[in-house]
């Protein structure tokens, strides 16, 4: 763990993509990526619900609603993607350089809850997937959600190009299975069309058409985006910016249709497969995977239904992931392990689904999806109305800022969507409170709504006020120092991690170029035998006694050229090893060898410097 001072969104991917200096379609190519990473929360199991929804009981009459919420995602995301271009800052930075730190510790707070409630999404629709593929119970499903944890540990290693070729293939996946499954449902494509044209039947289609359209939008995808898009490498003069934002909306305009595509493919084959047979009463995915099977009389189908969720999941746990540790380090500029960000997410959402499965029974888990959809939608205010002031500000954002028009477009849809996920919000805080009879509880349920009223007054006026800072670097450099008079470091007693290959050498004269003629060097070696990690300092095996002979020729050989040398053996854990002995033998510059390999190898040989330099409080020299 440690408090991040560096400006850099994701530092450790941070313009890795390089940009420049290829040909026309290399650019683009390279310019595509992020957007996909991000639409896959547009069709995560907590958008099916809604969609299988409308499709089951009003056909294809809902299909404008899923062309508007694209529309409407397309624009906020666009604006994300500018931000991040513009100003070099994710939006949890912009955030952190513009509001008061109260209000930055509460808008932390909701984007984190914001975040749990969308994993808890993905963990209750992975183990839907499987329960439906493999038959396992619920309970078990959700508890293998941990394991996605090493997935993501294994695609981080091979930088961010590889995780959105991962993602990018899930997304195949969902996409194939649904085109499959519609051209056997075979829909009216005259129907389909007449799905475009507005119209909204009745009471209830309201309601859906605002679970579609508050679902389609998620507060994480924003924070997301504005990171992502930093991950490649530009110019930063005005035409290297204005192809930035020009390809960057091309991707998102890619994305997001593809996103919007399989929305419509679930809505279409619910309103192909269930509404044009009566079967009018289908909200539930397990219920939509078993009619299809009755339906539609082939076993592919619910089996490339479940395929797609488990797809689904996965793809938006990762991502869920990565905006998690934006936030992080963007509010706080605290940087913790990805695995153990990525536990402490998913834990937050399997704890609750677990009681909720263990107490109420797996009946109530499409209950616990509905609310999970409702905690996103508390949130969603506070990340598109600090992001429109940002990128209206001509101040920060010079002659990249939005358009009027653009301004009153975003305007209205942010009023639109927050108005619609009020509305969803106080009609269940109401309908929980008529079913409550407990005063207490239903104070605090006003409180609450009370408070979140103020706070979204506060997010919308607070950065129209004079006092607004437009420093970009406000809290994230130090004051400028001066360097003063730099003396070389002298030292006295410098330690070598040896391995007994080739690389020692390349040890030795590193360590030697460092000291003097009154520099002491440890010679350090780590045996690692069975017996040795089992007896320790008592092992006397071969391995052990070879090991010192090899330690005593080393000595020996640097005494011959009168340098000062010790040898110490070292058993068991080889990094927590060579930290104790560097630490008691007072050593006060450490060199080490690389190995360089990294993924599986780093999982089968262990991450020995890494884990090491974390460990000591002298300088390391890694020589590779």
């Amino acid at each position: 763990m440690s408090f991040e001072h560096s400006t850099a969104s994701l530092s450790e991917v941070h313009q890795s993509v390089e940009t420049n200096g290829k040909t026309k379609w290399k650019k683009i190519f390279a310019f595509l990526g992020p957007a996909y990473l991000v639409s896959v929360g547009y069709m995560d199991p907590g958008n099916w619900a809604t969609d299988l929804a409308g499709g089951s009981q009003y056909g294809y009459k809902l299909l404008w609603v899923l062309l508007m919420s694209n529309l409407m995602a397309l624009l906020l995301q666009s604006l994300s993607a500018r931000l991040g271009i513009v100003r070099g800052r994710d939006l949890a930075q912009a955030n952190r350089e513009s509001y008061p730190p109260a209000i930055n510790f509460i808008l932390y707070v909701l984007a984190e809850i914001a975040i749990a409630a969308t994993d808890l999404a993905e963990v209750l629709g992975m183990a839907i997937g499987i329960q439906l593929l493999t038959g396992l119970p619920l309970i078990w499903g959700v508890s293998l959600t941990v394991l996605d944890t090493l997935l993501l540990l294994v695609l981080q290693r091979y930088g961010i190009r590889k995780m959105e070729g991962f993602i990018v293939g899930l997304v195949a996946i969902i996409g194939a299975s649904f085109l499959i499954e519609l051209i056997l449902v075979k829909p009216h494509i005259g129907e389909v069309a007449k799905g475009f044209i507005p119209t909204i039947p009745d009471n209830n289609a309201l309601y859906i058409a605002i679970g579609i359209i508050g679902a389609t939008v998620m507060p994480h995808n924003l924070y997301l985006h504005s990171a992502l898009v930093q991950t490649r490498k530009i110019k930063k003069d005005e035409a290297g910016i204005r192809q930035a934002i020009k390809l960057n909306f091309l991707d998102s305009t890619i994305a997001l249709n593809l996103a919007f595509l399989v929305n419509a493919a679930i809505l279409i084959l619910a309103a192909a497969a269930f509404f044009t047979t009566g079967r009018t009463n289908v909200a539930e995915i397990q219920d939509a995977h078993r009619l299809l099977d009755e339906l539609l009389g082939s076993k592919l189908a619910p089996i490339l239904f479940a395929v797609a969720l488990i797809a689904a999941g996965q793809s938006s746990t990762v991502t869920g992931t990565l905006a998690g540790q934006i936030v992080m380090e963007g509010y706080l500029h605290l940087r913790i392990n990805p695995w153990l960000r990525r536990l402490i997410t998913r834990l937050l959402a399997i704890i609750p689904a677990l009681l909720t499965i263990l107490i109420a029974g797996d009946q109530e888990v499409g209950s616990l999806l509905v609310f999970s959809q409702v905690l996103l939608s508390l949130q969603l205010g506070f990340a598109i109305i600090p992001l429109i002031h940002f990128v209206s500000d001509k101040k920060a954002m010079g002659i990249f800022a939005i358009s009027p028009l653009t301004k009153i477009v975003s305007w209205a849809v942010a009023i639109l969507l927050v108005y619609l996920n009020l509305r969803m919000v106080f009609t269940s805080a109401i309908g929980y409170m008529n079913g409550s009879g407990n005063i207490f509880i239903d104070g605090l349920i006003v409180a609450g709504c009370i408070g979140f009223v103020v706070l979204l007054l506060i997010t919308i006026i607070y950065p129209l006020r004079s006092r607004y800072r437009h420093d970009a670097t406000a809290g994230i450099h130090t004051a400028q120092v001066s360097l003063g008079e730099m003396e070389k470091p002298i030292y006295l007693r410098i330690a070598m991690a040896l391995d007994y290959t080739s690389k020692d050498r390349d040890i030795f004269s590193n360590a030697i170029a460092h000291g003097n003629e009154h520099t002491q060097y440890i010679l350090i070696h780590i045996v690692e035998s069975a017996s040795a990690k089992y007896s320790g300092n008592d092992s006397d095996d071969l391995e052990t006694r070879k090991d010192q002979e090899q330690l005593d020729t080393y000595i020996a050989l640097l005494k011959s050229r009168n340098i000062n040398a010790k040898g110490v053996l070292g058993f068991r854990r080889r990094a927590l090893e060579i930290a104790r002995i560097v630490q008691e033998e007072n050593a006060d510059f450490l060199v080490l060898g690389g190995h360089g390999h990294r993924g599986f190898k780093d999982w089968l040989y262990g991450e020995t410097a890494n884990q090491v330099r974390h460990r000591v409080k002298v300088p390391v020299l890694v020589v590779q």
